[in-house]
């Protein structure tokens, strides 16, 4: 077959004709190094010191690394902060729903994230540190991390949420000693086990679901009335042969010796409210991190989330936020992503002047 042309019109005005075979390629070629020659003033004296830049990316799940590349993509001088790369969807066992792949894990997604953020090497700077305090000051913001102080203009929060405990007598006692949050993680470990996994979402049946693998017993224990998972897992539930489902049931108490050996519910389960397990999972939602964004006045809502425009703007100059930590109602890695997209954008504009910021 014949390869088409492509005609374009570039930045400098040439017109140029591409083979569609090696389109991509040739793209990248003649863009990249305009792209980063874009004006932007992170060339000022005050990102000249080796621990000053020009965005503070605190956060290393999706919508932080996005942001990131795009940062430096702008040409902006940028450190992103955080002790756990890839966010919590490295736990995720199988993610169908990205795309460009059709299934993989979690790990391995985040992983070629990381391979993308770090050919930018020259322009970002990946710190392994928990970001502990940030404040505004004269020149932009001052970040306090586990390894040192850094400063920067802008800030972009992707501080995203952390796993909701059970908070019940026992938990904390037997934590890693049969209950865990992350069944990626661990299910190896209860191979021919009878465990339960407390949550009713999306998120509790796939852990269920994979559980199934492992586990001569899966007891997805569920405190309404019905799981409310993605019609594709639910249909997977139906089909697995070794789960069961218990609603309107909560789980009070677990017990056990040296490691866990029952749980005790709210309501008798064939009889009894003592419930034999040798591992318990908790997949009960998340808590938003927003210590942070308090310390710098940043507006919430009653759920404690990070309010933000459709730009990515907070209600605090020079402040962005992107990810599961804002209000945004539709929470995936995919969306995550785009918002961190937008906020770098956001912030790009700012430290040239401009500003994304929705009129009122």
């Amino acid at each position: 077959m014949q390869a088409k042309n492509w005609t374009l019109k570039a930045w400098f005005g040439e017109k140029c004709t591409y083979d569609q075979g090696k389109l991509g390629r040739e793209l990248n070629n003649h863009f990249h190094p305009i792209l980063l020659s874009m004006p932007s003033k992170s060339n000022s004296t005050e990102t000249n010191s080796k621990n000053a830049y020009d965005i503070a990316i605190i956060g290393t799940g999706g919508s932080g690394i996005a942001a990131a590349i795009y940062s430096a993509r702008f040409n902006l001088k940028t450190v992103v902060i955080g002790e756990k790369y890839g966010g919590l969807i490295v736990d995720t066992h199988l993610v169908e729903n990205y795309p460009g792949f059709v299934r993989l894990s979690g790990y391995d997604l985040m992983q070629e994230f990381k391979k993308h953020v770090e050919d930018y090497k020259d322009k970002v700077t990946l710190l392994d540190a928990s970001a502990q305090h940030v404040k505004k000051t004269k020149n932009g913001f001052e970040v306090e991390t586990s390894e040192g102080k850094v400063s920067a203009r802008a800030i972009i929060l992707a501080t995203g949420t952390e796993r909701k405990k059970l908070n019940v007598p026992g938990e904390k006692e037997y934590t890693n000693k049969g209950v865990s949050y992350c069944a990626t993680c661990d299910s190896p470990l209860f191979k021919n086990k009878i465990v339960g996994i407390v949550g009713g979402s999306d998120s509790a049946v796939k852990e269920g679901l994979l559980l199934s693998e492992y586990a001569s017993k899966v007891y997805v224990i569920y405190r309404g009335q019905q799981v409310r998972a993605e019609p594709i897992n639910m249909e997977r539930l139906k089909k697995a042969k070794n789960v069961e489902v218990i609603t309107n049931t909560n789980v009070l108490e677990i017990k056990g010796e040296k490691f866990i050996s029952h749980v005790i519910l709210d309501k008798p389960f064939q009889g009894k409210k003592e419930m034999p397990l040798g591992g318990l999972f908790i997949e009960i939602g998340h808590i938003v991190r927003n210590e942070l964004a308090k310390e710098l006045g940043v507006a919430l809502d009653e759920k404690g989330e990070i309010i933000v425009d459709k730009n990515s703007n907070t209600n605090v100059e020079g402040v962005f936020s992107a990810g599961d930590v804002t209000n945004r109602a539709w929470k995936q890695l995919i969306t995550g992503v785009a918002e961190g997209c937008v906020a770098a954008w956001s912030a790009y504009e700012y430290l040239n002047g401009s500003s994304t910021r929705e009129k009122k």
